[in-house]
């Protein structure tokens, strides 16, 4: 389990990181010309938006793809090791354990596949568009395909949650644990009522 520190140190990180990124890139490369602010145009030198503009590329698709390889590859390393270990501890005769650990590793394959692949699919013209205007092709910032593009890479942001809590199994267990209201079996009031020897408990819904 990841310590509390951890989890919020990378929240801040990702947050403080965008921001400075983002505002240092702005500043050093914008003006206002006739009242319009044009954004990420003005470089010092051809090269040095070039590089930045392969740079970006290569940061945000190629890596990204590869840390989604990697971590999913690493839980499912994870799974399979523990699942190696209860089948020890089940006994040869018992499939349950398997079939149980199949259907996690499945879970886990087919989330890494649709997250990668819709992250691919919505942001890569975002940023072929961004190296584009690097490359000294004749786009701004106003021009439709932009406005089409951070669209799509929005959609991916919007999407994502919904994502995981559909295929994605731990994430649907903690989802159902913030839910306030839940069944739950109470002793009726008068106190249990037996009928042919069988007892009949009703549940109460607890909303907190």
């Amino acid at each position: 389990m990841l310590r509390r520190w951890v989890k919020i140190s990378a929240a801040v990180f990702a947050w403080i990181s965008g921001i400075v990124y983002d505002m240092a890139l702005v500043f050093s490369t914008s003006a206002v010309i006739g009242g319009v602010c044009y954004g990420n145009l003005f470089w010092k030198s051809r090269v040095a938006a070039v590089a930045h503009g392969i740079w970006n590329f290569i940061t945000f698709i190629v890596v990204e793809v590869f840390i989604f390889v990697f971590c999913y590859g690493r839980i499912l390393v994870v799974i399979r090791r523990q699942a190696r270990i209860m089948a020890v501890h089940s006994g040869p005769g018992s499939s349950t354990t398997q079939t149980q650990s199949h259907q996690i590793q499945s879970n886990v394959i087919k989330t890494m596949i649709i997250v990668s692949a819709f992250y691919v699919i919505t942001w890569t013209p975002n940023f072929v568009y961004y190296l584009l205007m690097h490359l000294d092709v004749n786009l701004t910032m106003f021009e439709n395909g932009y406005y089409v593009s951070v669209f799509l890479g929005f959609l991916y942001i919007s999407a994502n949650p919904f994502i995981y809590a559909i295929k994605f199994d731990p994430v649907k267990r903690v989802l159902v644990q913030l839910i306030p209201c839940k069944n739950s079996p109470q002793q009726p009031a008068g106190g249990s009522v037996e009928a042919g020897g069988t007892r009949t408990v009703t549940t109460r819904t607890a909303c907190n």
